[in-house]
């Protein structure tokens, strides 16, 4: 266990608020106008709630509410709370992606903290992107941090069937495409699909990296899975402003929190919940920023032998709702535990181990969060694929995939880009079956630019009028956490970059074994080699901009796509006073 910090010391935020210095005064002066008492500024901890809140991003509009609960808890337990916008990045708003200004967001949160008197920070999120951007943030800083979540939606009901936020968007939409549902019936689904307030009610990407904040032992136990507006969410925000006090006092960190280990302990959890294979890029920049040395062949090495246990859309049947009822994220942790797939003395905010958390829980729904030997996959990690086609990965998400794709061979139906794909996909003139492998190009991070969720392409109508509801994909994108089927997705080096991706033409036969993790084109290394020697970028290049320095510096999805300048460089420095 860490040794607590010496209490009472001298605290970061007396660099602005401690004295009676004229720079101390005209900070602290200008802050009174808010009529905040003179005592307030004597030594105590100085928390900032770093909250995503925006009208643009509807999966945060109720953390307004939970900052207030946030505030309540500080002031109980002795701290001065302040409220701190910052970037949010909605993933249903921004265009041409969130995962773009996941970067951006990370560097403005990273020096919201670095250049303002906080002593800590709690990190209010939701959206996708919205939480690993406040981790990444907070990790380059390292002060002490928490993560509280504005927790998913209730559960949608649409004529008697549950709907899945995002799974059954995909679903419904494909139905339409096939004629078996009109567009009036749609738009009549629609008002089912987001009923309450909160974050997707599936096993999306939101609800997973809720998941992954609490598996790291950044959020407080049982945090991933109360719904938005289920009381105890205010619960568990006034309780995490109590805790990030004491761990301002014990000094606790994020670099404290964020081991191997608890990374370890994350892409395991991933593999049992079914998590996104966002998961894996968002993790991967969070490692970078901690400084731990986290690869895909961890996630391949640790996701392997992990089966799926929790029973949630797009993998199973259920949803957030009934996931908190049967006991949550914690129950998963400790099946993990008892199968010896849990570093248990991982450190977590509480100040406990992961283990002390969840040792005594309980699973109260068996068909929700199942028993290991009826799994819904029996190796549930993201599968890590390598071969020619990918040099240095791509990934599949066997939980959410067809079980006959997982060995395939077929002949490549190629889209350059996502206007390409849109421009010819519905042509009953496209020469495609249900047995060809579809490839998407220019959709990575240098691509799109931002590496777009559109890895998951809708099937042609041709095929989707013969009921066939899958087909073997790949791309260079990302793809919902939502969605379904058998993906083949980050596929690096990117095709704009000239990746073997790049040269793929339309006929070429594509061998996918998940099996054995390969994924191969196959064409002689001969032809491979002047394919790739002959090709020329083909795309658009940003001039100005975020979009610029993004292009310019983001980095392979192997790594993370984070900026190649923003890695390792962990410190809480306190800028000199310019007045």
């Amino acid at each position: 266990m860490k040794k607590k910090a010496e209490w009472p010391r001298r605290l970061r935020s007396q660099e602005w608020y401690g004295g009676t210095s004229r720079d101390v005064i005209y900070h602290r002066g200008w802050l009174k106008n808010q009529g905040y008492p003179h005592d307030l500024f004597d030594g105590r901890p100085v928390i900032g709630i770093l909250n995503t809140w925006s009208d643009m991003t509807p999966c945060n509009g109720h953390l307004r509410e939970l900052a207030e609960k946030v505030k309540a808890g500080v002031w109980e337990a002795g701290g001065f709370p302040l409220e701190v916008p910052v970037f949010s990045a909605s993933e249903n708003t921004f265009r041409p992606t969130a995962m773009m200004y996941r970067n951006l967001a990370a560097l403005a949160v990273e020096e919201a903290i670095r250049g303002q008197p906080m002593d800590g920070c709690v990190l209010l999120v939701g959206c996708d992107k919205t939480t690993p951007s406040l981790i990444m943030g907070a990790a380059s800083c390292d002060l002490p941090s928490i993560v509280v979540t504005g927790g998913p939606m209730l559960n949608g009901y649409f004529r008697g069937e549950r709907v899945g936020s995002g799974t059954h968007l995909w679903k419904f939409s494909e139905m339409v495409k096939a004629g078996e549902m009109t567009q009036a019936e749609f738009l009549e689904a629609e008002a089912s699909m987001s009923r309450s307030s909160g974050t997707c009610n599936t096993m999306g990407t939101a609800s997973t990296m809720a998941s992954m904040a609490e598996a790291l032992g950044m959020a407080l136990s049982g945090n991933a899975a109360i719904p938005g507006v289920d009381s105890r969410r205010k619960v568990m925000a006034q309780l995490t402003g109590r805790r990030i006090v004491q761990m301002v006092k014990d000094d606790l960190k994020p670099s404290e929190i964020m081991t191997k280990q608890a990374f370890e302990n994350a892409i395991r959890t991933n593999a049992a919940i079914g998590g996104s294979t966002n998961a894996v890029i968002h993790l991967l920049a969070i490692a970078g920023r901690v400084g731990i040395d986290l690869s895909l062949d961890d996630w391949d090495r640790c996701g392997r032998d992990v089966p799926t246990i929790v029973n949630l859309m797009p993998s199973g049947k259920y949803l957030m709702e009934e996931f908190f009822y049967a006991g949550g994220l914690p129950v998963v942790l400790k099946r993990l535990g008892e199968a010896g797939l849990l570093h248990k003395d991982a450190l977590t905010v509480s100040g406990e181990t992961v283990w002390d958390e969840v040792k005594d829980v309980v699973n109260w729904n068996e068909d929700v969060i199942l028993p290991a030997e009826k799994a819904l996959t029996a190796s549930g990690g993201i599968v890590v694929l390598r071969g020619n086609l990918a040099p240095k990965g791509a990934v599949l998400k066997p939980s959410a995939a067809s079980p006959h794709l997982l060995v395939h061979k077929g002949r490549a139906v190629v889209f350059e880009d996502i206007d390409d794909y849109k421009a010819k996909i519905n042509d009953d003139n496209l020469d495609i079956d249900e047995t060809c492998i579809m490839v998407m190009k220019n959709c990575g991070p240098k691509g799109y630019p931002g590496m777009a969720e559109v890895g998951n392409m809708g099937l042609p109508p041709k095929v989707l009028k013969k009921g066939i509801l899958d087909m073997v994909r790949i791309s260079d994108a990302r793809m919902s956490g939502t969605a379904y089927g058998t993906v083949v997705l980050h596929t690096s080096p990117e095709a704009a970059v000239g990746g073997p991706l790049a040269v793929v033409k339309n006929g070429d036969m594509i061998e996918l074994d998940v099996p054995n993790r390969r994924l191969h084109l196959d064409i002689s290394e001969e032809e491979l080699a002047r394919r790739l020697a002959e090709w020329q970028p083909n795309h658009d290049l940003p001039t100005s901009g975020y979009a610029f320095l993004h292009q310019q510096h983001v980095e392979g999805a192997d790594t993370g796509a984070d900026l190649d300048f923003l890695k390792g460089c962990r410190g809480n420095a306190v800028g000199k006073d310019s007045h």
